[in-house]
């Protein structure tokens, strides 16, 4: 065979390389779809349940105080009595008693179901998921990180991934589906719409096994940064849904029957801070790494390009997060707000200085 027929053969596999990428890639898409409806229906049955209303019920202080008694519900003609949640006691400053809600499936048969149908079907189009960026790194001949499209699917279906094996771990944040579902939707549209770009070779700034290092852990963390942020916005709608029934106010009916089947208040702060501390040691591991590689490409380790001066931002972001967060006067909502502005300051990060912004990293591909 001679050289060049060789070189043909080698083009042709990629191309087809690339192409089943391509497949596996919608072929996901379609599954996630049928998992978000899944998850729609979860939440729907969920919200006709009345038992599931009910034993998720503001605990008051008063009512404890007298040794509150079981709920009890009337059920196919008869009654079921139920025992009042496990109460968590909220960790920032002026504590409330809250129980965690019963979930999605609001306590609901039929919408635990549609909730287990959703969770395989969101493992299969994982799987599909991870097949696709396989392939698409076979096509390439490289890790599959060059440009923003390939960065989308990675770090989606790294998303996803975190999801799953929190679930394996046996944590209880099946709530989280719906919301990452619909976010990984939106994520491979874009990049399916806006952001693809053919198969091709990276520049030479980026042949070094840095980008198997820098690149992934970037990928990482901002896939844990997003479902901490999650955690955090939905904390933001229970706590103020909390404070307005212990005020004696009255939420609405969609606000009621949503809200009240989420963690409390307290589980979702705790949650969203203990992820988010968790990732940032890895976080400030990323800039390093990303100053060793730059001085191995460039000859300097630092020189304030957009992207390193927001990746530096979005730490000292996390790090002021972190910090008010272990300061008493800024538990709950301050910190709360702190966290999204630091989420905002990755996405920033990675669509803003990509898409926008000249540099050294301007790899966006589109």
């Amino acid at each position: 065979m001679t050289l060049a027929a060789g070189t043909e053969l080698a083009t042709a596999t990629n191309e087809h390389l690339a192409n089943i990428s391509n497949t596996l890639i919608y072929s996901a898409m379609a599954v996630y779809t049928l998992a978000f409806f899944a998850y729609i229906a979860e939440w729907l049955f969920g919200s006709r349940s009345r038992v599931g209303r009910t034993a998720a019920a503001l605990t008051t202080g008063a009512e404890k105080a007298k040794g509150a008694p079981a709920v009890t519900v009337k059920k196919a003609g008869g009654t079921a009595v139920l025992e009042r949640p496990k109460v968590v006691v909220r960790a920032s400053a002026g504590s409330r008693d809250v129980p965690d809600g019963p979930g999605a499936h609001g306590g609901d048969e039929q919408g635990d179901l549609y909730g287990r149908i959703a969770i395989s079907l969101t493992v299969l189009a994982f799987l599909i998921h991870l097949g696709g960026v396989v392939a698409r790194a076979a096509s390439v001949e490289r890790a599959p990180w060059g440009n923003m499209y390939e960065f989308n699917i990675t770090f989606s279906t790294v998303a996803v991934g975190v999801y799953l094996t929190l679930l394996a771990l046996k944590k209880n944040i099946r709530w989280l589906g719906l919301f990452l579902i619909t976010t990984v939707l939106l994520d491979l549209g874009i990049a399916v719409t806006v952001l693809y770009t053919a198969s091709d070779q990276l520049v030479p700034a980026l042949h070094s096994y840095w980008l198997y290092i820098h690149v992934s852990t970037a990928i990482l963390c901002g896939a844990v940064f997003y479902v901490g942020a999650v955690g955090t916005l939905l904390y933001l709608f229970k706590d103020s849904y909390e404070t307005k029934l212990e005020n004696g106010g009255t939420p609405g009916r969609f606000a009621t029957s949503f809200l009240e089947r989420l963690p409390a208040s307290s589980s979702l702060d705790k949650f969203s801070y203990r992820i988010n501390a968790a990732v940032f040691p890895l976080w400030t591991f990323t800039i390093i790494a990303g100053a060793i590689w730059a001085e191995s490409a460039w000859g300097r380790y630092w020189g304030w390009d957009p992207k390193e001066t927001w990746a530096f931002i979005t730490w000292v972001a996390y790090a002021c997060y972190l910090h008010a967060r272990a300061t008493a006067g800024w538990k709950g909502r301050k910190a709360a707000y702190l966290a999204l502005i630091a989420f905002g300051c990755w996405l920033f990060n990675y669509y803003g200085v990509n898409i926008f912004v000249s540099g050294k990293h301007s790899y966006a591909g589109v």
